[in-house]
């Protein structure tokens, strides 16, 4: 590929991975097979990750003679720390869905055919949340962990403020206090 051929390919995917990051609604990876490169990294843009226990993950740019370009330089050591992403990204070694489990990248680890149930199972608990409190404290996780602490709160308050007067609000603590599920409308 020449050059500029090159960017406009890596463009779309540049442009997938933003899109995931900055969904306002969590984003579940279910990953069944090999994750590497452009596949590990948008699973890293995700806010879950599920993975079969046999799932293989790596980020291997350097051995091409590049390097993660859709946030894997970003999100990996904010995943697994600086010391390790540094160790993944400039062998480009590969690694099992177990050592992602252990170091904190992978959420859960599922039996292959169970993979999948479980991500919708999961999708499905937090959809019958209030879905304006999801996003405002799926916000206020990602934009708190850009601040220092005391930024963070004050941010964490502002999401929370947002929240108050939202009919949701209401049902949820009728719905407690009455001792039934509540049925959010997101308003």
């Amino acid at each position: 590929m020449e050059d500029e051929a090159w960017r406009r390919q890596h463009a779309i995917i540049e442009e997938a991975a933003y899109a995931i990051l900055n969904c306002s609604v969590p984003v579940i990876a279910a990953v069944n097979g090999v994750a590497v490169g452009g596949g590990c990294e948008l699973a890293l843009c995700c806010d879950f990750i599920l993975a079969a226990r046999t799932a293989r993950f790596g980020l291997p740019e350097v051995t091409r003679g590049i390097i993660p370009g859709a946030g894997g330089t970003q999100t990996l050591p904010r995943t697994v720390g600086e010391r390790r992403a540094k160790q993944l990204i400039l062998t480009g070694d590969h690694f099992s869905a177990q050592e992602a489990l252990a170091w904190g990248m992978v959420n859960e680890l599922c039996e292959p055919n169970a993979l999948m149930p479980r991500a919708i199972q999961l999708a499905r608990q937090i959809s019958e949340c209030a879905p304006i409190a999801v996003r405002q404290a799926k916000k206020a996780i990602h934009q708190g962990l850009q601040l220092n602490l005391s930024s963070a709160l004050a941010f964490e308050v502002q999401a929370y403020e947002r929240v108050i007067s939202t009919e949701d609000r209401h049902e949820g603590i009728d719905a407690f206090n009455e001792r039934r599920k509540p049925s959010f409308q997101g308003k």
